[in-house]
């Protein structure tokens, strides 16, 4: 139907969005246009993209399903980089039943029903206490469903992993931006910023922050063997109020440095502002992020 507002270059500069279920309040960001599009009717579907927490943040903070595939599943060709190898193509939907026949209607297989352990991260990344109380009730209604949970040890590592994505865009995106700054200079505003900075961060950093990625690859492969699905908060909390900031992705950096897929879907709340509830699994285990969703969500509204 048309093209959507995102903040300027994907990074944080917000645009004039505002979030459907309370106008005072950001939609998030970067995909800010198509998470609002979706989450006030719109239209059904909408394309975003993320580098950070660009399509499971506006998701939570909007109330729809959010959608970021395992990395490299769709091509990016046309879209401008950010940081060439986070970047990723990512949906929305108003549910995660509507997301897994988008996922049919591209083309792609959705498995079978399977069950399994799902994860929790111990500790757990600090969230405001309405997402806690939030997080905390989804987790009791699954355990009451007869889902079994277990506390994974990997709450350190996935601020650590944050850290890395952070320094890791900050370096690509200074790279690529750097003739379009030496042009425009502080015109360019927050990207104006990143690039001065990311110009500031020295190869063997960026090195490091690299090699620390593929190491956690390794280990999180290890752990999902057991628990195949990682719950967590898609957001530190709800949707922060005024249109000055897009909000948080600590909760989403993690698994897009790791480039596993991840998907965003509504808890059940009593506020007016959305929460949800992030859900996560190996590589290339799209299919089996979108069953686990389907199901969850299932349970979460019963």
């Amino acid at each position: 139907m048309g093209k959507t507002q995102c903040a300027s270059f994907a990074y944080r500069t917000p645009p004039p969005t505002r979030n459907p279920r309370d106008l005072a309040h950001t939609p998030g960001g970067s995909s800010s246009g198509s998470a609002a599009a979706v989450a006030a009717g719109m239209v059904p579907i909408a394309l975003g993209t993320q580098t950070r927490g660009s399509v499971l943040r506006p998701a939570s903070f909007c109330g729809v399903t959010g959608f970021k595939p395992t990395y490299g599943w769709f091509s990016m060709e046309g879209v401008l980089p950010l940081s060439k190898t986070q970047d990723t193509l990512g949906l929305f939907t108003h549910s995660s039943a509507d997301m897994i026949l988008l996922w049919e209607a591209l083309g792609h297989e959705t498995g079978k029903e399977e069950s399994f352990t799902l994860g929790v991260p111990d500790p757990l990344q600090e969230v405001e206490p309405e997402m806690a109380k939030a997080f905390a009730n989804a987790l009791s209604v699954l355990r009451k469903e007869g889902v079994s949970i277990q506390l994974v040890k990997m709450g350190e590592m996935l601020d650590k992993l944050s850290d890395a994505n952070e320094l890791i865009m900050f370096h690509e995106g200074a790279q690529f931006h750097k003739p379009r700054y030496e042009q425009y200079g502080s015109r360019l505003e927050d990207l104006a910023t990143l690039v001065r900075e990311g110009l500031k961060v020295p190869a063997e950093k960026y090195g490091e922050a690299t090699r620390f990625v593929s190491e956690c690859k390794v280990r999180v492969a290890e752990i999902m063997k057991a628990t195949p699905v990682i719950l967590t908060p898609a957001a530190p909390g709800p949707a922060p109020l005024g249109l000055a900031s897009t909000g948080d992705p600590k909760m989403n950096a993690p698994w897009t440095a790791l480039g596993t897929p991840a998907i965003s879907i509504p808890m059940r709340v009593a506020s007016r502002l959305p929460l949800g509830l992030q859900i996560t699994a190996a590589h290339g285990q799209d299919a089996r992020v979108l069953r686990t969703a389907v199901r969850v969500q299932r349970m979460l509204d019963s």
